[in-house]
């Protein structure tokens, strides 16, 4: 059965490059307007960096930092549709707002932990080893 004209097959390449332009352009307006997804990207690229300077495994930093930005996308999205469908002040709004802003919140608390439960012990290694 052919698909209806005009219609565009889920695997057209075509396709997913317009999905992904349009992907893109949510990532550039949170670079754009969201200080705090400047921040979080900045401290990624420290956290690899440190990776690479340590020589451990950067899977369990990439993770945290694509948990971090991806939520914070999500807090963006939630923030903006929310003060698209309730303009004044509302307290159903603020807890949607609150809820979001929450989840990066405790997500950048993991990523902290594990931070340094990766980071510590090649830290320590370097500290020890440096000593006279």
């Amino acid at each position: 059965m052919k698909p209806p004209a005009g219609s565009t097959s889920a695997l057209s390449v075509r396709r997913w490059w317009r999905s992904a332009g349009f992907a893109w352009a949510g990532v550039r307006y949170a670079w754009q307007t969201q200080a705090n997804f400047r921040v979080e990207v900045g401290l990624g690229l420290l956290a690899c960096s440190l990776c690479w300077a340590l020589r451990v495994s950067p899977a369990p930093v990439l993770l945290c930092c694509a948990l971090v930005l991806s939520l914070e996308l999500l807090n963006t999205a939630a923030e903006a549709l929310t003060d698209l469908v309730s303009p004044e002040w509302h307290p159903q709004a603020k807890i949607a707002k609150d809820a979001a802003a929450g989840a990066v919140l405790i997500a950048s608390f993991v990523s902290v932990l594990v931070g340094v439960a990766v980071f510590t012990p090649p830290l320590l290694a370097l500290a020890l080893s440096a000593r006279p």
